[in-house]
């Protein structure tokens, strides 16, 4: 079942928490609503639940209004972040719960419910606790738990809202592989909201980012990731590196920093964006850059090496003025960089901004190797 937000709008008192956003849920689709706290995503999804009623706008299923239609009426299930499992009932008393409430004439007979019941234990792997109550399960258990009991009356939609906020990283993880693989099963059309970023892209089939109520951006997580329409964006999704200065002569400059950016016909300000996997890190300084970086930190945690450098005789406008670059560990073992190390940054992939205008513009650089390939964003 496919999802239309057509001009939503929602205000609370003077807070504008949407504005006029209007998006397209593709059904059979799992979707991302990625934004930081206060950006609206959890209003959204409310008002698609019928938990909530919009300002002005319309909702429609597969084509069908059904902005005005009850809750109860719209075939939903609904998770969230804190479970909100039934304290006095059992796991299996729970996951019945949505099929033991519905009316007499869309009620399964007792014997199919304890069918379904027994299915959906064996699905979330919890048959052996069957008869334990919420009190006695971990946190990853109790979300197992609530997404059985969403699914048990067999929805064409599932939201999902920061279903694994309140668990560690580890158990996070795990989840959401099950999760991913639950949705293939069923095909539901599936949203979460998260403001995790590599959740959001790992997760979903589509990411929809949102800021102060606006959607900023609907994109699959490759091409979002790769080709962000606006600073926010690539801000928002993850680190980043950045160079600004003033572009003269295709050369983009700042104090002794400089690295040049050939095919910009743009002169005046800019700001270079550089992903830490889009920059290598060398002794000398390069034919096409020169941006002399300090070794502050070395982190060896994870499947790369994470090496944070703060530049030297220039001053980043990035976070703190600190610039990240990824290597591999075998990159590590052969060059053995350490702190107070002097390396130079030779990006390979940039994204130039050169105002405030988020419709992008490909530029191809030169295809030597030691050249960078740019995307300019007017």
């Amino acid at each position: 079942m496919s999802i239309t937000v057509d001009s939503i709008n929602k205000r609370f008192g003077s807070y504008q928490a949407l504005n006029n956003v209007s998006l397209d849920i593709p059904e059979g689709k799992l979707t991302a609503l990625l934004g930081p706290s206060g950006s609206g995503k959890t209003t959204l999804l409310r008002i698609i639940a019928g938990l909530e009623s919009a300002d002005s706008g319309r909702i429609s299923f597969s084509g069908k209004d059904v902005t005005g239609v009850h809750v109860r009426d719209r075939n939903i299930g609904f998770v969230f972040q804190h479970y909100a499992l039934f304290r006095h009932m059992t796991v299996a008393q729970n996951i019945a719960f949505g099929l033991d409430s519905l009316p007499r004439k869309q009620r399964p007979p007792k014997a199919e419910i304890k069918r379904r019941v027994s299915e959906l234990l064996e699905m979330i792997q919890l048959p052996h606790m069957a008869q334990r109550f919420p009190a006695q399960l971990s946190g990853g258990q109790k979300q197992r738990v609530a997404l059985a009991r969403s699914i048990a009356t067999r929805p064409k939609i599932l939201l999902l809202d920061e279903p694994f906020g309140a668990l560690d990283a580890k158990v996070r993880k795990d989840l959401r592989r099950w999760l991913r693989n639950l949705h293939d099963e069923f095909h539901f059309t599936s949203i979460f909201v998260t403001h995790d970023q590599e959740e959001a892209l790992e997760l979903s089939d589509q990411v929809v980012v949102m800021s102060q109520g606006n959607v900023e951006q609907v994109n699959e997580p490759t091409e979002l990731y790769a080709r962000p329409d606006s600073r926010f964006v690539f801000d928002f999704l993850g680190q980043v590196n950045v160079l600004s200065g003033d572009v003269k002569h295709s050369r983009l400059s700042l104090g002794s920093a400089w690295v040049t950016v050939p095919g910009i016909k743009h002169q005046g300000k800019a700001q270079l964006y550089l992903r830490p996997h889009e920059v290598r890190l060398a002794t000398t300084p390069a034919a096409n850059a020169n941006l002399p970086l300090r070794i502050e930190a070395v982190s060896l945690i994870g499947s790369e090496v994470r090496i944070e450098l703060r530049p030297e005789g220039w001053h980043s406008t990035g976070s703190d003025n600190i610039w990240e670059v990824g290597i591999s560990h075998a990159e590590f073992n052969q060059q053995r960089p350490a702190r107070g190390d002097l390396r130079y940054a030779v990006p390979e992939i940039g994204h130039l901004f050169t105002g405030e205008d988020t419709q992008p513009e490909t530029v191809n650089w030169a295809e030597a190797e030691s050249a960078p390939r740019v995307r300019l964003i007017n």
